[in-house]
């Protein structure tokens, strides 16, 4: 039975768990600043600027929300082909290379998607080296144009297919052998059973994994910017930074910050329609060997989508990182990837500490209350980086001005270190979260009670008993933190301190004025820091099966 404990108590035990006042009261204390930004979005609409809206209306809203519309449905049309076919290869067949495939095509998780937009813009654009051999061959009218939307399409899908391609892999990996020999038993050939049986007992996951790649699209805004496709997110930004009016943009984060709620919603919608499918080793899937030309055609079909979507591209950038070392060295570099470090270390050392705390406080048994507490401290997810960055500062500023009078003007809260770490922890949260409280949920309440009888109670039992459990989801969601924080650009664009610019801030600047060369070697070195969690990831995934 629930019990309440006191914040003045250090210690009570329920249900054979020991209690934590502080726990509760850091997540309370994180899902209000979580809530604060999202009441702060839906009160801008107190301050409309009737002249904008006039102007958005006629000039930008209607351009913005159909390529947003196209853009999304294309790249989840797209990521949903691929993602699926390659988890069906991989998952199903025995083919040379496919132990190597299976995390191979993971890969790309590594890569930013605005610096692939800018790799395969310096290779397809004029000037570029495949347009040149393009234009020796012949063949130029058959490239695509990359600054165009079918352009921006394209580079999205090979950016964000592993969302779908994790996904799908699992569950044709978990839902077992006898389906489909029940389906053979009824006369379906192997390409009936894939769309009549596999697929629609992975619809579940599919969808997950593509509603994920739909928040991703919608919250993008490196791509579109090189690229020059103006959406919701472009257009925030320039009603902050060109019209000047944080209203409206805040206004425009909630008509966008709404429609993320509602993809949030269903896809936890669809996380509980995963319970119904079996798993287990007996359901373990026995993969058909190929030969001949279908071994050679699924090995080229995976061969060439990581050409295409790795493996070139960090050739390309191994190339101009080169060169841009033959000429002036510049030294700034360093003091870029410090920051680049140090913001992302510190990001996920505090999402780590809240995230510890969700998931031992919801291994007990914890009120309506609570849950909603964690429910929202978990939502920054589903909200954009711009629209974050919006929501963040607009409250700072307001301290700022309140506080002009005593700080001789200074502005000590808007375009702080603090403010930024406070958005990552926001945005973030949820990738923490994951590893965590699955890895809470593996110490059941029989672990602790044994552990008391046996006299091992507060630090003791952490020690002995709790952490090395708990390592490897710690160092997981550390990583995974890690990474996204290094790759992370709208947050950092809109809210980092003046002068104070990372890796992903000068791959922007650079990028955005066509200096493919100077972005190449922080971007090298943002692909070679997030290889080696997607690695660690995928053989650890891959070593289940």
């Amino acid at each position: 039975m629930f019990k309440t404990t006191s914040l003045i108590s250090t210690r009570t035990i329920s249900g054979g768990i020991e209690q934590a006042p502080f726990a509760h009261t850091s997540v309370y204390f994180f899902a209000a600043l979580t809530a604060l930004p999202l009441l702060v979005l839906l009160s801008s609409f107190l301050d409309t600027d009737a002249q904008i809206w006039a102007h958005l209306r006629r000039y930008v809203l209607p351009q913005i929300s159909l390529n947003t519309l196209l853009l999304t449905v294309g790249v989840a049309a797209l990521t949903a082909v691929l993602g699926v076919g390659l988890a069906w290869l991989t998952a199903m067949f025995r083919f040379p290379g496919v132990r190597f495939f299976a995390w191979g095509l993971m890969l790309p998780l590594a890569m930013p998607a605005y610096v692939l937009a800018f790799v395969q813009t310096g290779l397809f654009d004029f000037g570029g080296a495949l347009r040149e051999l393009a234009y020796t061959l012949g063949l130029a009218d058959w490239l695509p144009n990359v600054r165009s939307l079918p352009g921006t399409i394209m580079i999205m899908t090979g950016a964000f297919y592993p969302y779908v391609y994790l996904l799908a892999r699992n569950a044709f990996l978990t839902q077992g052998q006898r389906a489909l020999e029940v389906g053979a038993s009824l006369g379906l050939s192997p390409r009936q059973a894939f769309f009549r049986v596999a697929l629609p007992l992975a619809r579940p996951w599919i969808f997950a994994g593509v509603l994920l790649v739909v928040m991703e699209t919608l919250a993008d805004f490196g791509v579109v910017a090189i690229t020059g496709v103006d959406t919701f997110t472009t257009a925030i930004y320039k009603s902050w930074f060109a019209f000047f009016s944080l209203p409206t943009a805040s206004q425009l984060a909630c008509l966008l910050m709404l429609l993320a709620l509602v993809l949030l919603v269903l896809e936890q919608r669809t996380r509980k329609a995963r319970r119904y499918l079996p798993t287990g080793r007996q359901a373990m899937i026995r993969r058909q060997k190929l030969h001949g030309w279908r071994a050679a055609a699924c090995f080229a079909v995976c061969t060439a989508v990581l050409l295409i979507v790795f493996v070139v591209p960090v050739l390309q950038l191994s190339v101009w990182a080169w060169q841009e070392s033959q000429g002036e060295f510049d030294w700034r570099y360093f003091g870029f990837a410090w920051n680049s470090l140090s913001v992302s270390l510190m990001a996920a050392a505090i999402v780590l500490s809240v995230a510890w705390q969700i998931g031992r406080v919801q291994r007990q048994q914890v009120s309506p209350a609570m849950n909603w507490a964690i429910r929202i401290s978990t939502l920054g997810y589903a909200i954009p980086g711009a629209v974050l960055a919006v929501a963040i500062f607009l409250p700072m500023a307001w301290l700022d001005t309140r506080a002009a009078a005593w700080l001789d003007g200074s502005c000590w809260f808007s375009g702080s270190l603090v403010a930024l770490l406070a958005a990552y922890a926001i945005r973030f949260m949820a990738v923490g979260a994951g590893p965590m409280q699955a890895g809470w949920q593996r110490i059941s309440a029989h672990h602790d009670m044994i552990s008391h009888s046996l006299g091992v109670s507060g630090f003791a039992l952490f020690r002995r008993v709790h952490w090395p459990l708990l390592r490897m989801p710690a160092l997981t969601a550390s990583l995974l933190v890690f990474v996204d924080v290094m790759k992370e650009l709208p947050i950092t664009l809109m809210m980092r301190p003046f002068g104070w610019d990372t890796l992903a801030i000068r791959i922007f600047e650079w990028t955005s004025e066509g200096q493919w060369q100077q972005a190449a070697l922080p971007s090298l070195l943002l692909v070679l820091v997030g290889l080696l969690p997607v690695y660690l990831l995928a053989r650890q995934r891959d070593d289940k099966f």
